[in-house]
């Protein structure tokens, strides 16, 4: 049997179809919303069974990741988060890479030698590395225009995968690879489907909504801005996260959205022009990530204020 497990953006769903299209047995979804981290403990598999995991942390699954080993599983692991000490084991092969400027998709884009590109600059402009998926782009020599739909579905996708429950999403991530997989170019995908252009009107309807709030903190080194308990406000925040990123590339942003728990779910983002220190800042207070982007899931709402401090004296540019 084939598992596939992935985080439920656009870097990781993107990562799979690539895979899918290159290998296109069947295989069993395990994905699930951009906090949903922990996904190998929920993968049952036995001796013989293959997994591949992409855009998911091997620090926060080393557990369950030797659990399978253990049991006789081979699993191919694709990932640019902070990855902790890698097992070595014959039955496991990684593709760890923590730079910057890469993410997921463009790891198994490097590994098929550029053969569904496409989908990879669809990743790529989703996780936010729109000058990295801008040249490929180019590259593949793609209009303007072109670039620019696959730009907004990226966006779409990635907008997509925010929420504390499936309540707060357009389309669960497993339902929307299943549109995304049918198609070896993302461009068939949105000549024959109404969904990206769905997802990204309401995206940019909750973009709108969220611009129009003052941040809750802003100096000239970081911004910080608390959006209100609504769903709309929960799907906006890596996309906010982005796009602020992107506008003021000097600034650190951190978007934080009330959870149903009762505590604040945290979006960070360090400055463009410095992309590190995201992860480090945000392990502080029991989150994780990558360099450029990471959250935390759950910040006490008493912690908002020494939050906001520890923030506005963070150290960018280091790792």
């Amino acid at each position: 049997m084939n598992i596939d497990v992935c985080n439920g953006d656009a870097d990781g769903l993107c990562a799979v179809v690539q895979w899918r299209l290159h290998d296109p047995q069947a295989a069993c979804l395990v994905t699930g919303l951009k906090r949903d981290i922990e996904l190998l403990g929920r993968v049952q598999a036995v001796r013989g069974d293959s997994v591949l995991v992409c855009d998911v942390s091997m620090r926060r699954n080393r557990l369950p990741l030797l659990r399978l080993l253990d049991a006789g599983v081979s699993v191919r692991y694709f990932d640019h988060h902070e990855a902790g000490e890698i097992p070595v084991h014959p039955l496991l092969q990684t593709h760890i890479d923590l730079a910057s400027d890469t993410c997921t998709s463009l790891l198994v884009d490097r590994h098929l030698g550029g053969k569904y590109r496409a989908w990879a600059v669809v990743g790529a402009f989703g996780d936010n590395l729109a000058e990295v998926a801008g040249r490929l782009a180019v590259g593949l020599g793609l209009t303007s225009e072109d670039r620019r739909r696959l730009q907004s579905l990226g966006e779409a996708i990635n907008y997509n995968a925010y929420g504390d429950s499936a309540q707060d999403v357009y389309i669960g991530p497993a339902q929307l690879y299943e549109k995304l997989v049918r198609y070896p170019d993302p461009l068939g995908f949105l000549a024959c489907e109404v969904l990206g252009q769905e997802l990204d009107a309401l995206r940019q309807q909750d973009l709108r909504r969220a611009q129009a709030l003052q941040p809750h903190f802003q100096d000239a080194r970081v911004g910080v801005y608390l959006l209100p308990d609504a769903p709309w406000s929960r799907r906006v925040s890596g996309s906010l996260g982005n796009r602020l990123a992107l506008a003021e590339p000097l600034r650190a942003h951190a978007v934080l959205t009330p959870t149903a728990q009762g505590d604040l779910s945290v979006s960070v983002r360090a400055p463009l022009r410095s992309p590190r220190g995201a992860a480090a800042f945000c392990r502080c207070f029991g989150g994780d990530g990558r360099a450029g982007a990471a959250g935390i899931d759950h910040l006490p709402a008493h912690q908002l204020a020494r939050f906001v401090d520890a923030f506005s004296r963070a150290r960018w540019g280091s790792s």
